[in-house]
């Protein structure tokens, strides 16, 4: 198992399509959320337990790039990987793929900064959690 790496599939509800019939360019952005929240508890590192470590992690920038649309029904791989951890920051690179021919719908490379839940500020990522993320 890669621990920087992880990817679910999902299908296109309802809810995330626009007025333009595709998906709206703002549920990327949570599908981006749900994919590295999924990833965290895949390798034992959900919410709460980052929480009781002392450090959650915050989106600071996102850049998005939308190569093509997808549209009711479709199902989609959503893939993160951790490319750099440690310190106060972490970078994500993520993708957006149709799952029937693998064609590139959106990438997007997203840093994070670790927050003290408590403070509400930055901090240092704890040790566990760079383990638990393969670092």
């Amino acid at each position: 198992m890669d621990k920087r790496r992880h990817r679910h599939l999902i299908t296109v509800q309802p809810g995330d399509i626009d007025e333009l019939g595709h998906v709206n360019n703002a549920v990327y952005l949570r599908y981006l959320e749900d994919v590295a929240r999924a990833h965290a508890r895949r390798v034992g590192m959900p919410l709460e337990r980052m929480r009781e470590l002392g450090a959650l992690p915050v989106v600071r920038r996102h850049v998005i790039t939308y190569h093509r649309a997808a549209t009711l029904g479709e199902r989609l791989w959503v893939s993160t990987e951790i490319l750099e951890a440690g310190g106060l920051r972490a970078k994500r690179h993520n993708e957006v793929r149709r799952a029937t021919d693998e064609a590139l719908l959106v990438e997007a490379d997203t840093d994070w900064v670790w927050v003290d839940p408590v403070r509400g500020r930055p901090c240092n990522c704890p040790a566990l959690l760079l383990e638990a993320f393969g670092f």
